[in-house]
């Protein structure tokens, strides 16, 4: 059986995205979504817990997800898990695990005064990787990316 590695996320964005290009060119958008996990306890106690997920986006889909999202909104996000590891400042070893989204749909109300993609039938608006030049979409990061440049 093949391996399998996709997360779809539904959630609301956390901050504003942060658009950047890195040293070749490429466009990258790295934003967070909190998503909440609602359960009962045994006591019968209603209980509740957010969960903050790295996402980044690139090419087309890191210049759409800029523009259209915002801290707020709703966004359904797919795409596959992915760990970095980088040595600190202090010489430790970092991890990082981020979905690299290749599916966004932005849902609810467009930002106020801002321009806007066309809708979905269920009030939001969708862009697949499909949708964005295949050759602008890295399959990896890029070794010739900067760490320091990397907003996270």
């Amino acid at each position: 059986m093949a391996d399998f590695n996709q997360a779809i996320i539904l959630g609301n964005v956390t901050k504003d995205p942060e658009l950047r290009t890195t040293s070749t060119g490429q466009s990258v958008t790295s934003f967070s979504v909190a998503t909440n996990r609602r359960w009962t306890n045994k006591d019968g106690q209603q209980q509740e817990d957010t969960e903050f997920h790295n996402v980044v986006a690139w090419a087309k889909l890191a210049e759409i997800c800029a523009q259209l999202l915002y801290k707020g909104r709703k966004v359904l996000v797919s795409g596959r898990l992915q760990t970095r590891s980088w040595e600190g400042q202090d010489g430790a070893k970092r991890f990082t695990t981020e979905i690299v989204a290749d599916q966004m749909s932005a849902l609810g109300p467009p930002r106020q005064g801002g321009a806007e993609a066309p809708a979905t039938p269920a009030g939001g608006t969708t862009l697949k990787k499909s949708e964005t030049a295949k050759s602008e979409q890295p399959a990896t990061v890029p070794d010739e990316i900067n760490l320091d440049d990397i907003p996270f």
